[in-house]
């Protein structure tokens, strides 16, 4: 399919990135990892975000998710403006706990907690009651097909279960952007597709924008967009959207 540059139009609300940059180290021995990123993702998407190795994905992945500080740009979520040539959100541990999801390869679960603590961990740490946090997991963990698992330890569950246990983690404090980096890259073609197609019903069911970095073949012709970065540039391709 022909590549585009940067054409997606910014929707009210998702993720909104415009003219992003980031410079590791000064004078001769800078390297701009990122030199003018710009995408849009609307509430209710998964979009996918592919390059070679050293393209930039992750360096783009931890500005957005606010682990490390762009150079320059802007960047917005929901309907709040987070970076403008600095941040603009004093707490930003708050801001990952709260309006980030995060889904990772490897699912990073406490081993010392069970599936149930794991997912409410993040919502006790907010403020919200053990007992209320405790059934938001459980209705996570049942929309998601582990409920069955509630009390069992991490090193009691499948790959596949271990990955849909993170994703609830993820969705736990109903985050407006869910980052989830190769999250499909250890699981064998038909899991690797069920774990899309869970991402998919979430982020149409709670409205959150997803960006999904991913190498995996397998996964890549379901979604509708897709952003390639290249030289710390990103380019908008038209994806097959194949239904799940």
């Amino acid at each position: 399919m022909m590549l585009k540059t940067n054409s997606s139009p910014a929707s009210p609300g998702g993720i909104l990135i415009e003219g992003l940059r980031k410079v590791y180290g000064q004078g001769d021995t800078a390297v701009e990892a990122l030199k003018d990123v710009n995408m849009a993702v609307a509430p209710g998407e998964v979009v996918g975000l592919v390059g070679p190795s050293g393209s930039g994905k992750s360096t783009l992945l931890k500005c957005l998710g606010a682990i490390i500080e762009p150079t320059s740009g802007r960047m917005t979520l929901g309907s709040d403006v987070i970076y403008d040539n600095g941040w603009k959100v004093r707490d930003l541990r708050s801001l990952r706990r709260d309006r980030i999801g995060f889904v990772f390869q490897a699912p990073y679960l406490i081993p010392f907690l069970d599936v149930t603590d794991n997912v409410a961990l993040l919502p006790m740490l907010a403020g919200v009651p053990n007992a209320q946090a405790r059934l938001r997991a459980l209705e996570l963990l049942t929309a998601l097909d582990v409920q069955h698992r509630a009390k069992a330890q991490p090193s009691q569950l499948s790959g596949g279960e271990q990955q849909r246990v993170s994703i609830a983690r993820a969705l736990a404090n109903r985050p407006p952007v869910i980052l989830a980096d190769e999250p499909t890259a250890p699981l064998d073609s038909e899991r690797a597709l069920g774990v899309m197609r869970i991402l998919n019903q979430m982020a149409q069911h709670a409205q959150t924008a997803i960006i999904v970095v991913t190498h995996d073949e397998k996964i890549i012709p379901t979604f509708k967009r897709i952003y390639h970065i290249r030289d710390g540039h990103t380019f908008e391709e038209a994806g097959e959207g194949r239904d799940l």
